[in-house]
């Protein structure tokens, strides 16, 4: 029970990462507040929990919105725990594609919620003599190809914006991480191309193949491997961590295939066996 007597926040609550994670708070003692647009998922949530986590509609696009959130969990309990972790796949043109509308929206679900975040929930934990916050960046954030350009962008920033904070609050005794998760079966790749019904579970099963054979852990993320990451970075037992990230992606970013995997071969074992 890591967390008797906290109040932990999650945005993006109602589904996939957030959802887990709030369950996992939950699990270990915590009060939770979930703040998500999907009214239906966030109440449904709320209802089966027993009394243990809250819900409030929360556009994280809306300073107001986001306001509102964490103070309803501070008017209830206090806030010692931020978990910003709404998104989605946000635009999908190339740069020499995208236009200047697209580009503002994706910044500002991604890369301003948190900071708004992050500024409304510090003078809230300050009071309470310190906290966690833990941003939601992702494997996109250090390498190409994982999503698309402005997405790609705006979590780089999650992940310097995590640093800048982590210096700007330590005054307070608040501490700031982030996780990068890599292939993790939740909505924000269906939802991203508009996928539904029988065509999601479909997408969701490429998915699953694909992760199998890009990565050394063989199989694709859930939602709780994530939440597991995020709920130690926000526990007592990451007290000495600030300023940081932890890749949570199966070991996606350890090297090209063939460093771990002996099916494939690399430059060496290729020139190897031609001169034999």
């Amino acid at each position: 029970m890591r967390f008797d007597g906290k109040t932990a926040v999650v945005t993006g609550g109602a589904s996939g990462i957030g959802k887990a994670t709030a369950l996992r708070f939950a699990s270990e003692g915590a009060r939770v507040f979930i703040g998500d647009i999907d009214e239906a998922g966030g109440a449904a949530l709320a209802d089966a929990s027993g009394g243990a986590i809250s819900f409030l509609r929360t556009d994280v696009t809306s300073e107001t919105n986001i306001k509102a959130l964490l103070a309803a969990a501070d008017a209830d309990s206090g806030v010692d725990i931020l978990f910003n972790n709404a998104g989605a796949g946000g635009a999908r043109e190339t740069i020499d594609e995208i236009s200047a509308e697209a580009w503002d929206a994706t910044m500002a679900l991604l890369l301003r919620s948190v900071a708004l975040g992050i500024r409304h929930a510090a003078p809230l934990m300050a009071k309470r003599g310190g906290g966690a916050i833990v941003n939601t960046a992702s494997v996109a954030a250090t390498q190409t190809g994982a999503a698309p350009t402005a997405y790609s962008v705006a979590k780089a920033g999650v992940l310097h914006l995590t640093k800048l904070a982590a210096a700007d609050l330590a005054k307070s005794r608040i501490r700031v991480n982030a996780v990068c998760p890599g292939f993790i079966t939740t909505n924000i790749f269906t939802s991203a191309v508009g996928l539904e019904g029988e065509k999601k579970a479909m997408a969701d099963q490429m998915i699953a193949a694909l992760a199998a054979t890009t990565q050394p852990v063989a199989r694709a993320g859930k939602g709780e491997d994530i939440a597991a990451a995020v709920a130690f970075l926000a526990s007592e037992d990451a007290s000495f961590i600030t300023g940081t990230h932890i890749l949570v992606d199966g070991g996606m970013q350890i090297g090209p295939k063939h460093s771990w995997d002996p099916q494939t071969p690399g430059l060496f074992e290729a020139l190897g066996a031609l001169a034999q």
